[in-house]
């Protein structure tokens, strides 16, 4: 047992000096710049059946305070809710409304009505790739531009801030953010080297460098397409991610399930549908994240103070992601609950691709076996 306490002391050590944990990357604190002229930015939107959030998010877009050339393409992917009805009563000249066509084969919904608005979108600098749950603030697009100006970045993505007021919320989207943390480092993100990503809900990219890298065309079947996207356009030149205030999330997850199947929809996709990489997360999550309370609780001697001591870690590192969604420091002692709530989802998102049914999101198995 002792051996074991060695291990997962060590496991912990490691995570703290990767600094993945920190929240230091924040688009408040990132180097900004003012451009000497601005450049056009042509934001696109894809949306499906979002008819409870589409006039607050793109009225949010419509609001930006940008001082240069800017308009909104939102594409209205098939909706049967009156998505692309709602969006156009707020008639402004910023906003163009595209009907998308019906989805292609090998595409994933998103990447198809993004596709669409960007080919409609005629030749600006920026694109800006947003989903319709986001509400920005109106200087988002002018922080976005400004962090892309000062690092010369083909790519800035904002974290947008996740819906966090129900009980479920308030217990499992911190660790959202933090496992998302894990597996892409924002500051190995931030700097050369091959770890890339960045987060779907609010994306600026240079048109140039997307089209470079082969355009939306070359991720069309990825289900995890901010990180795919990140990976291309850092191949490109620099890129940066980073955690915002200023983007938020609409769409509230009332319950247990509603995470549970947001957390399902791509859990497998991340293991690349590998059963291998399936058992070893297995075995990883318990030995990591269960192991150190059992030594704590059921062994004595060195075992317990090392498993103690890997557990006060996770607690440690746990506690800024916490302290970003406003929450008490008491939360993170039920970080092994909510792993083992984030494996079963891995596991149920395992079944759903074997069922056909894999990466389910508004009617669509996008990813199926």
């Amino acid at each position: 047992m002792g051996i074991l306490a060695i291990l997962v002391l060590a496991i912990w050590l490691g995570l703290a000096l990767t600094g993945f944990w920190t929240c230091r990357e924040r688009d408040d604190v990132a180097p900004l710049a003012q451009p000497g002229v601005w450049p056009e930015v042509v934001a696109v939107v894809p949306a499906r059946d979002e008819a409870d959030v589409i006039t607050r998010s793109i009225g949010s877009l419509i609001a930006q305070d940008y001082p240069g050339p800017f308009r909104v393409m939102l594409v209205d992917d098939n909706s049967s809710d009156g998505t692309g009805t709602l969006a156009r009563t707020l008639g402004s000249d910023r906003l163009t409304v595209l009907d998308g066509a019906p989805l292609a084969a090998g595409w994933t919904g998103k990447l198809w009505a993004v596709h669409q608005g960007i080919a409609a979108s005629g030749s600006p600098h920026y694109l800006w790739l947003t989903d319709a749950d986001i509400e920005h603030a109106p200087d988002t697009l002018r922080q976005l531009v400004g962090i892309a100006t000062a690092g010369q970045r083909r790519l800035v993505s904002f974290m947008a801030k996740l819906h966090c007021a129900t009980w479920a919320e308030k217990l499992l989207i911190p660790a959202f953010i933090w496992f998302f943390m894990m597996l892409y480092p924002f500051n190995w993100v931030n700097r050369k080297g091959p770890i890339a990503g960045a987060a779907g809900g609010c994306v600026l990219v240079e048109r140039e460098a997307l089209e470079a890298a082969g355009g939306i065309a070359a991720m069309r079947g990825a289900l995890i397409d901010d990180c795919t996207l990140g990976k291309l356009i850092k191949a490109h030149g620099p890129i940066w991610l980073g955690l915002t205030n200023r983007s938020r999330s609409i769409r509230p997850y009332t319950g247990w399930r509603e995470i549970g199947m947001m957390i399902a929809r791509s859990a497998y996709a991340q293991l690349r549908y590998n059963p291998l990489l399936l058992m070893g997360t297995v075995f990883g999550l318990a030995l990591v994240f269960l192991v150190p309370w059992w030594l704590m609780f059921t062994q004595s001697g060195f075992a317990a103070w090392g498993g103690g001591l890997a557990a006060a870690w996770m607690v440690a590192l746990y506690l800024p992601v916490l302290r970003f969604y406003g929450r008490q420091r008491v939360w993170a002692l039920a970080l092994p609950l909510v792993a083992v709530f984030y494996l079963g989802c891995t596991l149920y998102s395992a079944w759903a691709y074997y069922r056909g049914r894999g990466g389910m999101w508004k009617g669509r198995a996008q990813a199926a076996a």
